[in-house]
Parts: C-alpha cells; structure tokens; sequence
C-alpha cells in the first residue's frame, strides 16, 4: 500500500460505491456531501447534473483538506439526473412522488445523465457527462402499485432503481447501464487512469 494515493469517494450510495468495488477499486474513505440537490428554476438537466457533482466535489474537498491522512487524496463525485424532455424528475421519498414518476416514464423515452467530478492531488477538476437514453414499457396501474410495494424506488432518481426489479420495464437502453445505475463506470476508470491513479492496484486478489 506504500506510496499508494489515497482516493475519496464523495457519497454515502451504496451503489456507487458497489460499482467501484466492481472495477477492483476500494475508496479509503466515503465523504458523503450534504448538499441540497433542488434544481434552480429552469435549470436544464445537463446543467443541473454537472452543477451538483461539482458541490458536492467541493464540499468533500474542504472535508479532505481538514484530514491530514487525506489531504492530497483524489476525490471522486457523482451526481445521477433523470429527464423527460427539459424536465428533471425527483428523488422520489413519497409514494407519490414515485407514482407520479412511474406514470410519466411509462411507455416513454427517457435520459439518465450522470456528471463525475474528480478532483486530483494537485486539487484540478476534471468533470464529464454522460448520457443514456431510456425506453420503458406501459406500465400497468398494477406494475406501479405493485413496484411502489417494493420499496425499491425510495430515495432514486426518477422513482426507479433499474438494478433490481426495475429492470425488467426497460424495453431499450442505449449508452450506458452503469450510468443508470449511478456511476458510469468506463467514463470514471477512465479519469481516474488519466490522471495517474493506480486503477490496477487492487486487481490481483479481485476474486
């Protein structure tokens, strides 16, 4: 581990950080950001995306800088917007809020943009947006009553979860799934490479 640098992951989503494990990287510490995630008024979903990854980028910075085991760690935010047209959909916490999510997507194109932040030693910021467009099936009243049973949607973009029982509405993806998921995974390892993290280091006992 000697030599090695650090590398902070700036949420508390078990998903994200899952998806990380996936690519044989462990963060050596989660810094979840506090930020309030409301849209401003006649924000675009691209906009919106990028603006709250780059907060939350900042936010987990000036938690770092305050840590001297990781200070000079890079830093890696994340933030997942789903769109219908210009409009962005909630993080869903109330059954109707996912209801009403569930009844906008059906049978309709939709976009998952993730933006990633990531911020190096040297505390540069390097961002991309990624963009996966969406297809669902006509969902039943049954389906959504049924999904909302779940409990799966809570606390997810758009009221779904396309991991779990989700999935089986999607008719047509195009782009890519981890991006729905929360953290496109080639767009990050991709970053975090060119920026001179070790992404190999932790491959060898990945299984």
């Amino acid at each position: 581990m000697l030599g090695r640098p650090k590398l902070v992951l700036a949420s508390g989503s078990p998903r994200r950080l899952g998806l990380l494990n996936q690519a044989g990287i462990e963060p050596d510490a989660l810094r979840p950001a506090d930020v309030d995630e409301t849209p401003k008024r006649g924000e675009l979903p691209r906009a919106c995306a990028n603006r709250l990854a780059r907060a939350k980028a900042d936010a987990a910075l000036k938690s770092v800088q305050l840590d001297d085991e990781l200070r000079g760690a890079f830093i890696l935010a994340a933030d997942t917007v789903v769109a219908v047209g210009r409009r962005i959909l909630p993080k869903a916490n109330l059954v109707d809020e996912a209801a009403q999510c569930l009844r906008l997507l059906s049978g309709r194109n939709h976009r998952v943009y993730t933006a990633i932040c990531l911020v190096t030693p040297k505390e540069a910021f390097r961002q991309r947006l990624i963009e996966t467009r969406v297809r669902f099936k006509r969902l039943s009243e049954e389906d959504i009553q049924a999904y909302i049973g779940s409990g799966e949607w809570r606390g997810k973009a758009g009221g779904y979860a396309v991991q779990g029982i989700a999935g089986s509405f999607v008719v047509k993806m195009v782009g890519s799934y981890s991006n729905i998921v929360g953290l496109p995974l080639y767009e990050s390892i991709s970053l975090l490479g060119g920026e001179g993290f070790p992404i190999r280091f932790g491959w060898l006992n990945a299984s």
